[in-house]
């Protein structure tokens, strides 16, 4: 079966959805994203996902394209139509299509909206889970806004392409003064040799991830002590496990950095028992 696209209100073949070649998304990266996982059958942290691109809509002035019931029923459809029970959704907001020009087109552009869906092999993402993935630094080169989740994602495609040049397989923005940053499409945690979880503030400089917020509740049913604060290369280094996590992979435990191992150069305990519940913790939205 073929791939099914929704673009602006169509459900279309995938291999023939497109949108205006004037679309500001297309033109000047004038839009937000969201990619939420599908497991068995449920979508998780839908209503987490949704508040952000909310968020990321507001704080770039882009209209709402429907209210938030409505797009849950398109999304719901883009993944029955898909047959979707293991995988993923990509939801796409731009300020719409319009004659070129920097200044916001007139206020009755409607905005595009576009999402797909794609099954996804959870036996691919049980081996990362099972070997743990080693990692590269970069240096911090973005914008400033990181906190909104926009499709100007370059820095982070050369970033993600350096990684795979030196046999890497992610890599890890790190700023002049050696603090880490993030990860190019997650969030870094390290425990500490206490055994502390460590994350940076998600006030600025970082995105807020939707798998981040959900593991702060892990951490808490847990009982594990949590800090949000910066912390540098150094610490990193010498941290008894350090992981990633994302809306597709949830916790990815890192072993290697810079081709410099982590602890014993092996996935750890802490990241596979929060793993382990956080399925449990996440909110499940039954497709």
């Amino acid at each position: 079966m073929s791939r099914i696209a929704y673009v602006n209100g169509q459900y279309v073949a995938h291999s023939e959805a497109a949108v205006h070649v004037e679309d500001r998304g297309f033109q000047f990266a004038d839009g937000v994203y969201e990619v939420c996982e599908v497991r068995q059958g449920q979508i998780i942290d839908l209503t987490r996902h949704l508040t952000r691109l909310d968020r990321s809509l507001s704080e770039l002035k882009i209209a709402s394209s429907m209210s938030r019931t409505a797009l849950t029923l398109v999304v719901r459809e883009v993944l029955r139509r898909n047959r979707v029970k293991n995988g993923i959704f990509y939801m796409q907001v731009t300020r719409g299509a319009a004659r070129r020009d920097h200044f916001f087109p007139a206020a009755d552009t409607p905005p595009t909206l576009v999402i797909t869906a794609k099954s996804t092999d959870p036996s691919l993402m049980a081996k990362k889970y099972a070997s743990g993935i080693s990692v590269i630094t970069v240096p911090e080169n973005r914008w400033d806004r990181v906190d909104i989740k926009t499709v100007g994602l370059l820095p982070n495609v050369l970033a993600k392409q350096q990684a795979r040049d030196a046999g890497a397989q992610d890599a890890i923005f790190v700023d002049r003064n050696g603090i880490v940053m993030e990860g190019a499409s997650s969030n870094v945690w390290i425990v500490a040799a206490d055994g502390t979880l460590v994350t940076r503030p998600a006030e600025h400089g970082i995105l807020r991830g939707v798998t981040r917020t959900t593991l702060l509740d892990v951490t808490e049913i847990l009982n594990f002590k949590v800090e949000e604060r910066e912390f540098q290369m150094d610490e990193l280094l010498a941290a008894r496990e350090v992981f990633f996590t994302s809306a597709t992979g949830s916790c990815v435990p890192i072993v290697a950095v810079d081709g410099k191992p982590i602890a014993n150069g092996h996935p750890g305990t802490v990241s596979s028992s929060i793993r382990n519940a956080f399925f449990d913790v996440a909110e499940k939205t039954p497709i």
